[in-house]
């Protein structure tokens, strides 16, 4: 005999896929939520790591920065010592300078001409004095161009007073300072002026040649024998 289902099947089954698709649904939100809270923490911990990771670079950039500090204090320092080492060597240059220019103002100087003042200026010198003439002031100022301690001489003012006095006229002269050339071997070229003067006397212009270091020259004892010589006769 055949058995009929007089029940409302469809509508249990419908009610049972519906609660599958909640459950599923559920399912899947759970799912979902415990997804983005553990992306929430692993999201956590690496800005936590970065900020960590940051802060050790902050407090190394304050390490480098006071560290900066201190190079450019130091820096400083060097420039203060490089230019205070320049000025020691410039009074050093200086001194020896000044030994060849006061050297250099005896030399150049006529018989004719009396200074009565002067000043220096960093690499300029002002001169003032008397002369007997303009011939004489002309001839000072081409004997200071000959010089190689000294450069360019302008005329700065020339009076004729016309006094009773043997140096009527008053000039002023400013002098250009310098240094003589430095030859081949680093040295500098000696003046003509302070070549050594051959004695009126000499019989000849030729120079002796120089004493051997190893064999003691005798001339001085033969100069001296020959000396006493002439005295006993």
């Amino acid at each position: 005999m055949a058995h009929v289902n007089l029940l409302p099947w469809r509508t249990e089954r419908r009610k049972l896929r519906e609660r599958e698709f909640y459950g599923q649904l559920g399912a899947a939100f759970v799912a979902g939520l415990g997804f983005v809270l553990l992306w929430a923490l692993w999201m956590g911990a690496r800005i936590d790591n970065q900020n960590y990771r940051n802060t050790i670079l902050q407090g190394e950039i304050k390490q480098l920065d006071v560290k900066i500090d201190k190079i450019k204090e130091l820096d400083k320092v060097r420039d203060h010592l490089l230019a205070r080492k320049q000025i020691i060597e410039q009074l050093q240059a200086d001194r020896s300078k000044m030994v060849h220019l006061f050297d250099e103002l005896v030399k150049t100087i006529p018989n004719s001409v009396r200074l009565t003042a002067l000043k220096q200026a960093g690499d300029t010198m002002s001169l003032d004095g008397v002369a007997q003439s303009n011939a004489s002031v002309a001839e000072y100022m081409r004997n200071i161009e000959a010089s190689p301690w000294m450069g360019h001489v302008d005329l700065r003012s020339t009076v004729n007073t016309h006094d009773a006095s043997r140096t009527p006229y008053g000039f002023g002269l400013s002098v250009g300072l310098g240094k003589p050339k430095a030859d081949d071997n680093g040295t500098a070229a000696p003046a003509s002026s302070s070549s050594v003067a051959v004695p009126a006397h000499a019989g000849s212009t030729t120079a002796a040649p120089p004493a051997s270091p190893l064999v003691p020259s005798t001339k001085p004892a033969t100069a001296a024998t020959a000396a006493k010589g002439g005295a006993k006769s």
